[in-house]
């Protein structure tokens, strides 16, 4: 197996798990140092979810949205309290990080 693939498939499995993650109830319209804890749930999921549905490709635009995310989730993580609120972030920080990592291999 390649090691795209099995990159591929590891976020594939991440994301599983992320899906079906309940969001943490006291982050919902929650603001960390100015950023909105919802959006960048979204943003950091919309840009994993396109990776896997493009077979591990990602767009200029996108990929730059993921680089922001990933230094809005380093900057905010270590400020959630809640146990349930860390391991949905630090999850969505290792789904960003792998298609990062997997996109900077492929340049």
């Amino acid at each position: 197996m390649s090691e795209s693939s099995e990159q591929v498939r590891n976020a594939a499995r991440l994301w599983h798990e992320h899906r079906h993650a309940p969001f943490p109830a006291s982050l919902r319209g929650g603001e960390f140092g100015g950023t909105d804890m919802v959006l960048l749930d979204a943003d950091t999921a919309g840009c994993v979810l396109t990776w896997l549905n493009n077979g591990g490709a990602l767009d200029p635009k996108r990929t730059r949205i993921l680089q922001s995310c990933i230094e809005d989730l380093d900057r905010v993580i270590p400020q959630i309290t809640e146990p349930a609120g860390t391991q949905y972030y630090e999850r969505l920080r290792q789904l960003a990080l792998l298609v990062s990592r997997a996109l900077s291999s492929t340049k």
